[in-house]
């Protein structure tokens, strides 16, 4: 997201709906374009979990070096993000959104027609620039298109509820298609997106750039992207190979000096990446700290359970795609209800709670063993998991948000999404390979699960701590814009 997402100026009209109307078809068509490309996204990140085992095995890859296939998209679509969102404001997101989409759409046909892991990775990387490109500069044209009030908070509720559902229909729809065709569909099917896409943007898309155009922090850039990178390279590497290599010690010392000099450069910045006094706030420090654990936690499950549905029980890729199938539908209702509690208990309370719940479901899946009748403990447990999950997901980000001035909205939303992508980023690295590099898959499918649900449960402890006491009263949830 971009950090500075104040006043903008266009090259073209903005589109704009009146307070209290309906969206026009223009509207629809532009919100279609947005929505459609934040959704091929969410697509990526899980439509070729299913396909891993598959996967590794077509292309010659290790077990040990599947979770790279995640990774190399991640890692470059949560080490870019700030400085896309902050180039996107200052030269034109339109322009910068059209080349993420051509990126992307390149990208993945080069991992369609990959002939071995170098071509499949880098492909896989080259798809992270163009989605490290597309989420910031998409979510700045929906927010600086749609006016505030009822036209932005329906654009907004519908673009929420795509992304859900796309990370839902990656998994499915993985499944299927990797039985039916073969695992290259599933980077096909992302490929016919950006063709769909691409065409139409360009005439319906207006151009927008903050007014004052500020100057790069190039500084700052350098050193976050470089630090998240090398940080997670060597998080990575490590849990594959040990800290004791020389490019562990190197990248993992390298990543903490720049993420360090990050922070002191973003102190003296005159247009800094990140404020820092931002940051100070409680709640935008303990509410992202909620976000962060609860993408990076639930992100590490799926991988785990991935694995140990389809190499432990035997799974296809098409059953295993009914299994989160069943944990999407569940995260559909909880989509429905979250709102209602957060307008009864608060979104602090809800996001402790949630953070508490999704630990606990998550703890009940060490009991998974080699017996058939796991597959209904995985389905049962991963789903409450996930609709906990999603509470802490919409919760996070109104505490993140609330009490948050209208000229900081832009920055505090900016923080959201940079704690939503970074999470997804460092997850797998963190802990999944755990499973993968383990001589018994089963016992490092349980250490992954016991150590995540630890990591989940003190985040709430955390949290619930640093939030302090909420005495606000719980605002209703038709005001919160999601009913």
């Amino acid at each position: 997201m971009a950090i500075d997402t104040t006043e903008t100026t266009s090259a073209s009209p903005t589109v704009r709906s009146p307070l209290g109307t309906r969206l026009s078809t223009r509207d629809k068509l532009v919100l279609f374009v947005l929505c459609a490309a934040q959704f091929m996204v969410a697509l990526d990140f899980s439509v070729l979990n299913v396909a891993l085992p598959v996967l590794g095995k077509d292309l010659g890859m290790s077990q040990s070096a599947l979770q790279w296939a995640v990774t190399a998209f991640a890692l470059p679509s949560g080490g870019f993000l700030l400085l896309f969102g902050r180039i996107g404001d200052l030269y034109g997101r339109r322009r910068l959104f059209l080349t993420g989409l051509a990126l992307f759409g390149t990208a993945s046909l080069l991992a369609t027609f990959a002939w071995d892991p170098a071509s499949f990775l880098t492909g896989r990387a080259l798809q992270g620039i163009g989605a490290a490109a597309i989420v910031p500069t998409g979510m700045s044209l929906l927010t600086t298109t749609f006016p505030e009030g009822p036209a932005r908070d329906r654009a907004l509720g519908i673009s929420g509820t795509l992304l859900s559902l796309g990370f839902t229909v990656g998994m499915v729809a993985g499944g299927v298609l990797t039985d039916v065709l073969s695992w290259r569909s599933t980077m096909g099917l992302l490929s016919v997106f950006a063709l769909i896409v691409l065409p139409l943007a360009p005439g319906l898309l207006p151009e927008s750039r903050t007014p004052d155009r500020p100057r790069l922090d190039v500084p700052g850039a350098v050193t976050v992207t470089g630090g998240l990178l090398a940080l997670i390279y060597a998080l990575s590497t490590a849990a594959e190979r040990g800290f004791g290599g020389p490019d562990v010690i190197v990248t993992l010392a390298a990543g903490v000096l720049l993420l360090a000099a990050f922070v002191y450069i973003e102190s003296r910045a005159h247009a800094p990446l990140v404020s820092l006094p931002m940051l100070r706030r409680r709640t935008v420090a303990w509410g992202n700290l909620g976000g962060l654990v609860t993408f990076s936690m639930m992100s590490t499950v799926v991988f785990a359970l991935t694995l140990y549905l389809q190499e432990t029980l035997g799974l296809s890729a098409f059953e295993t795609g009914l299994v989160f199938g069943v944990q999407g539908v569940m995260s559909a209702v909880a989509g429905v209800y979250a709102p209602k509690v957060i307008g009864r208990f608060g979104a602090r309370r809800t996001l402790v709670g949630s953070l508490a719940g999704q630990g606990l479901f998550v703890a009940g899946l060490v009991l998974l063993n080699a017996h058939t009748w796991s597959v209904w403990l995985a389905t049962a447990a991963v789903s409450l998991a996930s609709m906990c999950h999603l509470g802490a997901i919409i919760s996070y980000g109104l505490t993140v948000t609330s009490g948050v001035p209208d000229e900081e909205q832009g920055l505090a939303t900016g923080l959201v999404t940079s704690t939503q992508q970074v999470g997804l980023t460092i997850g797998i690295p963190l802990l999944g390979v755990l499973a993968t590099t383990s001589s018994d898959l089963l016992a490092g499918v349980h250490t992954v699960l016991a150590l995540d649900a630890v990591i989940v449960l003190a985040a709430a402890v955390l949290v619930a701590t640093g939030l302090g006491r909420d005495r606000s009263r719980p605002v209703e949830a038709e005001a919160l814009g999601l009913r």
